[in-house]
């Protein structure tokens, strides 16, 4: 979720109010460009049909289903495989959201659409509510691609910055179809492609040139710690490989608007975890070498013990939130690896009540930094350990 800039050589505990906007010359040597000058790339794929062709040839596969790294291989217009979501839309919440990063949710908010169901398990999902097999069912505000790109439209007329596909990696072809139809109607903001990067290669080269703004997480550097914590063993080479394809879309470099928004480019956001659990020095080691020192990292400090992690018993290595001297080593990773004073951070003192959703208010989901000014914030158990 959101977050502020750091300098280089500071590891302060940035505040999460107040988007400012001159901190983009610091990360990107770049002009801001007239937002009238930087339309959508999907539009160039509109006029010869290539937008609709893709969206086609995305939905052939959901049977046999190959739409993310499990290829379960079932029919998903009768039945569900791992995700537990159908071949229709399936949208649990959708809002202007101003808790995402400032290029993101610049001063109208980011278009951000909240997709049900996953295809990861994780114990401590803080969306659980809508993500995870066997938690509350909530109604489905757009059954059809036809109701889901009237969500689209409705978000532009709101004035939202851009539409923000939320966990979508089981739902690519609903949403390519959406947004053929919702393109043909007007639509004109740039998609985020906010995803958990457990993805498909082939489900990402149909993406190029209509994702304008990659934003995934890199969870994490180790296959048993990726196991234990949301179910996939194979989950760091696969999130390695889908983030090296959205890099080779996009590179590092950034074109922003003349409102100081993202309108291309990639972000990778890491969660650092209690216990090390992320092995963030690792995680932005690769980056560094593997991809590009000049790429922005979004580093976040909101870990609570959501769902499952909740229980101490259970889950006794995530069953609290960061420690002070954890959060510090986080920074001084980033900083040692990737030296680019672009990068964001949250707020440590703050992140894990703040960013804390609950979806049975499907229209706010997320608290206004306004709501806890008068009551004590609940940031969970923490370690005072170093």
């Amino acid at each position: 979720m959101g977050a502020s800039r750091i300098p280089p050589g500071s590891h302060p505990l940035p505040g999460i109010g107040g988007i400012g906007l001159d901190y983009l010359a610091e990360a990107h040597t770049l002009v801001p460009m007239k937002t009238e000058m930087l339309l959508p790339s999907y539009i160039r794929l509109l006029t010869p049909g290539e937008l609709r062709r893709r969206a086609e040839e995305a939905r052939e596969l959901l049977s046999p289903c190959r739409v993310c790294p499990h290829e379960c291989a079932i029919d998903r217009f009768t039945k569900t495989g791992f995700c537990k979501t159908p071949a229709t839309p399936l949208i649990s919440s959708f809002t202007p959201h101003f808790g995402e990063e400032p290029v993101i949710s610049g001063t109208r908010g980011s278009g951000t659409v909240f997709l049900g169901g996953c295809n990861l398990r994780c114990v401590f999902c803080q969306n659980h509510q809508i993500s995870q097999p066997g938690t509350n069912p909530l109604p489905n505000l757009a059954p059809t691609a036809d109701c889901l790109s009237e969500i689209f439209l409705k978000l532009q007329a709101r004035g939202c910055h851009n539409i923000n596909w939320v966990s979508p990696s089981h739902q690519i072809p609903q949403l390519l179809e959406a947004l053929s139809i919702a393109v043909e109607k007007g639509l004109r903001l740039p998609i985020v492609y906010n995803s958990n990067a457990y993805d498909s290669l082939e489900m990402l080269r149909l993406l190029e040139n209509i994702v304008d703004i990659y934003l995934p997480d890199l969870k994490y550097a180790d296959e048993e710690t990726a196991f234990r914590c949301s179910g996939i063993r194979a989950y760091p080479e696969r999130a390695r490989a889908a983030i090296r394809e959205m890099f080779r879309q996009l590179g590092s470099a950034w074109d922003v608007d003349d409102e100081g928004c993202l309108r291309r480019g990639l972000l990778i956001r890491m969660l650092v975890l209690p216990n090390r659990l992320a092995d963030i020095e690792a995680g932005v080691e690769w980056i560094a070498s593997e991809l590009s020192r000049e790429i922005t990292v979004s580093l976040m400090a909101q870990y609570h013990p959501d769902h499952l992690a909740a229980s101490p018993e259970a889950y006794p290595l995530l069953s609290r939130t960061l420690s002070p001297g954890e959060w510090a080593r986080a920074l001084e990773s980033l900083e040692k690896y990737l030296q680019n004073p672009g990068n964001f951070v949250q707020d440590y003192l703050m992140a894990p009540a703040y960013y804390r959703p609950d979806f049975s208010k499907t229209e706010k989901p997320f608290a206004e930094i306004e709501d806890f000014q008068h009551q004590p914030l609940d940031i969970g158990p923490r370690s005072t350990d170093d």
